[in-house]
């Protein structure tokens, strides 16, 4: 595989946050999580490829969206769209009531290198029941999307990882979605 494929296919992921939630019909969902945990409620949707979150408190909703095709999704409600690209952190607060922080880092990988941290995520997201898709035309070109939480009282940690065989491309986010306190 030549390098500028490799370059155009990580190129091709963004982040997306929303003020409004997002329907269901835009993704491929394959796989959700719902947490009801006191003052808030989180929803997380798994689909290959990307992942759709959904943290609500109060009146206030916060969506991430981290996919490869963003050309279906609505602008309305869109507060920020970033490409995945490399190392990049965006934190954002939401009424004075909601903090948003997140950190974006992807890198490509051989194909041995590859292989091994898809195996080693594969056990890590079925010992912790993480949120899991897996999916390939070729059994040794596997691509692996997962979601793994940690709730906690007034907060979320999402930690994600989207890995795609074809140019080795392992892109890992880090969000935290806060109650904020006076």
């Amino acid at each position: 595989m030549s390098y500028s494929s490799k370059v155009s296919s990580l190129q091709s992921y963004n982040m997306c946050l929303y003020r409004t939630a997002l329907h269901p019909e835009f993704f491929d969902i394959v796989g959700r999580n719902c947490i009801q945990h006191g003052e808030y409620e989180f929803d997380a949707w798994i689909f290959p490829g990307g992942h759709a979150v959904r943290y609500e408190y109060s009146s206030l909703c916060v969506c991430e969206v981290v996919s490869d095709d963003i050309s279906q999704l609505p602008e309305r409600g869109l507060i920020t769209s970033i490409p995945c690209a490399g190392e990049k952190e965006y934190e954002s607060e939401f009424s004075d009531q909601i903090i948003y922080m997140t950190t974006i880092q992807s890198e490509t990988l051989t194909d041995h290198l590859f292989l091994s941290t898809y195996n080693e995520l594969l056990d890590y997201a079925k010992s912790n029941r993480a949120l899991l898709s897996i999916w390939g035309d070729q059994p040794e070109k596997p691509n692996l999307s997962m979601i793994d939480m940690q709730r906690f009282a007034d907060q979320i940690h999402l930690q994600s990882f989207h890995l795609r065989s074809d140019c080795g491309l392992v892109l890992r986010t880090q969000s935290i979605f806060q109650i904020k306190k006076d």
